[in-house]
């Protein structure tokens, strides 16, 4: 478990730093930028890439392993009262989010179709079948609360560095992985911001067309004024997260409770 976490934050950060890069040639060329499945998608091309995909999957599903066990076993004490629960249920999501990268990402590797559509067209019909139910509305307008609330924990975590806590005293340049860290979390709280705002839209018109993911925050930020220098600002704050993650993988403390 230990493991497969370490090798979940490698692959979660090498997805960033993807993200993050061909956003910046976004930013420059004026293309459009792509979210994480399309930075995923652009390893497909060639066997080296595939045996990356295997590995990322793998990767992908530990650190949801790994999320799923801190919401439920709560290795790392965040307690049960609202404050916790908040964040293990966060937990929870990003390991609901995770399992389907890990899927997306295995499809790939094994070249069975593409893997599906994009995080944007995911978002659509995400928004689509949970206003098929009944109060469907509500959920959706929801899922736009919750986002929104993790776009503030980014903040915050972006402000406090809480994250520096965990790890380990032999962190080599502390400072300047701390620096990446908190320019990774408030990037990754512009990002959650719009998701939730999309989602927020879509409740509120009653059209599942109006969510939206990642790659549409991305386009959203290159259609402002100045939108270039702002998807660059942001898109290498993501590549920073990224980098982030890949030091987390040899030098966060873990704490692992086995699920299995």
């Amino acid at each position: 478990m230990t493991t497969l976490a370490r090798l979940g934050f490698a692959a979660r950060g090498l997805t960033y730093v993807l993200i993050g890069w061909f956003a910046i040639a976004a930013a420059r060329s004026g293309g459009a930028p792509g979210d994480n499945r399309a930075a995923l998608g652009s390893l497909a091309d060639s066997a080296a890439g595939q045996w990356l995909l295997a590995v990322i999957a793998l990767g992908l599903l530990g650190y949801a392993l790994w999320r799923f066990s801190e919401a439920w076993f709560d290795p790392e004490r965040h307690g049960s009262d609202a404050k916790g629960l908040a964040k293990r249920g966060g937990f929870a999501v990003s390991g609901l989010v995770h399992v389907g990268l890990a899927l997306f990402a295995a499809r790939l590797a094994l070249d069975w179709g593409g893997g599906g559509g994009s995080g944007d067209a995911e978002a659509d019909e995400g928004a689509a079948g949970l206003m098929a139910l009944p109060g469907g509305v509500w959920l959706v307008g929801a899922v736009g609360l919750v986002l929104l609330a993790s776009a503030a924990g980014n903040f915050a975590e972006a402000y406090k560095a809480g994250f520096a806590k965990y790890f380990r005293g032999d962190l080599p340049a502390r400072e300047a992985v701390v620096g990446a860290g908190r320019l990774g979390y408030a990037a990754r709280g512009v990002v959650f911001v719009l998701v939730g705002w999309f989602a927020l839209q879509a409740a509120l018109n009653h059209d599942p067309e109006a969510a939206g993911g990642t790659g549409q925050a991305l386009r959203t930020l290159q259609d402002q004024p100045y939108g270039p220098l702002l998807l660059g600002i942001v898109a290498a704050g993501l590549l920073l997260f990224g980098v982030f993650g890949i030091v987390q993988a040899r030098y966060r403390q873990v704490q692992v409770v086995s699920p299995l």
